[in-house]
């Protein structure tokens, strides 16, 4: 029987595990996950119930929907995953673990081969080390052929259609029928024996009036980071332009803590510098065509501003300095008065035509537009509308409002367990930590929360940045056999939820409650004291991040006072918050993700309050502490988060090399 926007169909279904997320985590899972469950069937007879639920549709779900220009994370041979662990730390100050870093480095190459042997093109160098795109048929990466590399990380590919082509086969491996598309999950549900172990989620259908109960013994949650949590540069008819997928809302952290699982470094954010208001990508520019950033002088700030590096030792001595020591030194430029900033494509392009043949030169130009074409088309609008050729004008580059994600370069997530061939430790070396968490970083299955049966990748994992696509969907496939180990290994453990599927379901349609029981009071069904929009709640917590945790109208600046205004400003707003309505299922999907930005945000504000520095300089400053304090502070701060009483606490966790960083740095000048 179907439902009704005031009834909704209640579907209950049981599986063994449940993947949340069609982006690349999602996919590497996907595609994985077949092969140890047939091997266990094979082995023990134990036929795995498996399905895949995602908001979206995973053909172009996630942060690579729009495609890539670059995959930005390939090893390869010059390298090892112990420098990939290295680079990863310094970019994010020195507070990374080195395990969950290597665990990738040490897999994410194959994931990258079987990108190509799926259809993705990728450019390669001929004998003579000239360039060629991915049109040419050239040696596969895994038989030799060599990548156009942007950088030290970084391979060229004609990317448009790389999520697609990597949703194929997930989708082939998993196969239609154990896939659900256009199901938003909200919740997450405990066992009802069990509090510390997960056992079953619900959402609803963005399309049919239908709430959905699982139940499951494991489950993957790879929904993203969170975008829109602060107030976007792009405002009026440019509302919802940012350079991070939009309906990115910071489910994976909401759930996440609301099952009572350990978050980590949830003070970290990410501010990209990119094109202004397309908020196009650079790395490109950068890394292939060699451009350098300038102030309105034509001044390369990295040069005028080099001495500030010495500043922040060890980080700002490494041949590529942190990514947010650069934003540093770019925000002097601004605040100084030197603005405004821009990306000098001209001369870079004029030298590109010193040392490049003619075929080379016309490449790169139309890869000029192209990088936009894979994956920012708003960017090439901008451009086409202010008259923009990137050989004769240059182009004006901003810092974005914060992100918080966990694949990119940012490290915010959630604790998780790593590999245990590593040397990460065992116990914990600092005080304060509740009891009932686990000791060390590997406390059984890699990538299991500290909730049992709960696992993530992508920006789910905390404490590892750098992974981007290829390196999230290499955690998903790691995860895919945890899961199914972890499964088996509990074969005979039913889940029962901790909350009755009728009073899921009431929480789930308060906000069309709401909508329903006073929509008639007014005449105008947006004014109304009885309730309050997705939309007008969104304009409200946004204001609060940007004008006190540390947002573009404060460049970036807060203090402890401003930071307790915030948290007494967001308390009153996740009071508010239970009167949102939602007029249609689209209104309920958009409230729904304010639910979820609402105790992403609060992490994210309690976490700068905890970390008594300015770890990240360039992304965030407290104002109060504005320095980096390595003897009290190399550490990180994790937390977690009591559904019922609705507070947090927050502590330390040592922080432990395992790789030597030395060689990255040189001496400081002082």
């Amino acid at each position: 029987m179907s439902g009704t926007f005031e009834n909704p169909e209640v579907v209950q279904e049981e599986v063994d595990i449940l993947l949340i997320g069609g982006g690349m985590a999602n996919c590497g899972a996907a595609y994985e996950i077949m092969r140890w469950a047939d091997a266990a069937k094979a082995e023990s007879g134990i036929d795995l119930k498996i399905k895949l639920v995602d908001k979206a549709a995973m053909d172009r779900s996630g942060a690579v929907a729009q495609g890539l220009s670059a995959i930005n994370t390939y090893i390869g041979d010059a390298q090892d995953p112990a420098d990939y662990a290295r680079m990863v730390s310094n970019d994010l100050m020195g507070i990374t673990r080195d395990d969950l870093a290597y665990d990738v480095g040490r897999h994410v190459d194959e994931s990258v081969h079987l990108f190509e042997e799926w259809g993705l093109p990728i450019w390669k160098l001929d004998e003579n080390g000239e360039r060629h795109d991915g049109s040419v048929d050239m040696p596969k990466l895994k038989d030799g052929g060599k990548p156009v590399r942007s950088g030290k990380w970084q391979i060229m590919i004609n990317g448009e259609s790389y999520k697609w082509i990597v949703a194929e086969a997930a989708k082939k491996a998993l196969g239609m029928d154990r896939i659900q598309e256009r199901i938003f999950i909200v919740k997450l549900v405990n066992d009802k024996n069990d509090k510390n172990r997960i056992a079953g989620a619900v959402g609803f259908s963005v399309r049919d009036h239908k709430v959905v109960v699982y139940k499951a013994k494991a489950i993957l949650l790879a929904a993203g980071g969170c975008v829109n949590l602060f107030r976007p540069r792009s405002v009026g008819e440019g509302q919802g332009r940012a350079w991070y997928p939009v309906w990115n809302a910071g489910s994976t952290y909401t759930m996440a803590a609301e099952a009572g699982a350990e978050l980590t470094m949830m003070e970290n954010r990410f501010v990209p510098a990119r094109f202004k208001d397309g908020y196009g990508p650079v790395g490109a520019w950068f890394l292939l065509f060699k451009a350098q950033a300038t102030n309105a002088n034509g001044e390369v700030y990295m040069v005028k501003n080099k001495e500030m590096l010495n500043d922040y030792p060890p980080y700002g001595q490494a041949a590529v300095p942190a990514s947010c020591l650069r934003n540093h030194l770019m925000l002097k430029e601004m605040q100084e008065g030197r603005g405004p900033i821009y990306m000098d494509t001209v001369t870079a392009l004029a030298k590109l035509r010193e040392t490049l043949s003619p075929r080379e030169v016309k490449h790169l130009e139309a890869e000029a537009w192209e990088d936009f074409l894979d994956m920012c088309v708003g960017q090439c609008g901008v451009w086409v509308g202010e008259n923009i050729e990137p050989e004769k004008k240059n182009s004006e580059l901003m810092p974005t409002e914060p992100y918080l994600l966990g694949s990119h370069s940012g490290c915010c997530g959630i604790w998780v367990s790593g590999p245990e061939d590593v040397g990460a430790p065992t116990s914990e070396g600092l005080p304060g930590q509740p009891e009932h968490l686990p000791k060390g970083w590997n406390w059984g299955y890699r990538a299991m929360t500290t909730v049992k049966g709960l696992f993530t990748a992508g920006d789910g994992v905390g404490a590892s940045g750098h992974k981007f696509s290829s390196g999230s969907h290499a955690e998903g496939r790691m995860c895919a056999k945890s899961m199914v180990k972890y499964c088996i290994d509990n074969k005979d453990w039913k889940p029962e939820l901790d909350t009755p599927a009728d009073e899921l379901v009431a929480q789930i349609y308060q906000p069309v409650r709401n909508y329903l029981e006073f929509k008639d009071y007014t005449t105008a069904i947006d004014v109304n004291p009885n309730y309050i929009t997705p939309k007008m709640l969104q304009f409200r917590l946004q204001k609060i991040m940007d004008e006190y945790v540390a947002g573009v109208a404060t460049y970036y600046k807060t203090n402890d006072k401003m930071l307790a205004v915030a948290e007494e400003k967001l308390e009153m707003l996740k009071e508010d918050a239970k009167k949102m309505r939602a007029k249609d299922l689209h209104e309920l999907l958009r409230a729904w993700e304010n639910f979820h930005r609402i105790i992403t945000a609060e992490a994210h504000m309690k976490h700068i309050q905890f970390r008594e520095e300015s770890r990240y300089p360039g992304f965030y400053y407290r104002m109060d502490k504005n320095f980096v304090d390595e003897e009290n502070w190399k550490c990180f701060v994790n937390s977690i988060y009591d559904k019922t009483t609705q507070k947090w606490t927050v502590f330390k966790r040592a922080h432990v090399d395992l790789v030597d960083k030395t060689k990255l740095f040189k001496p400081a000048a002082h």
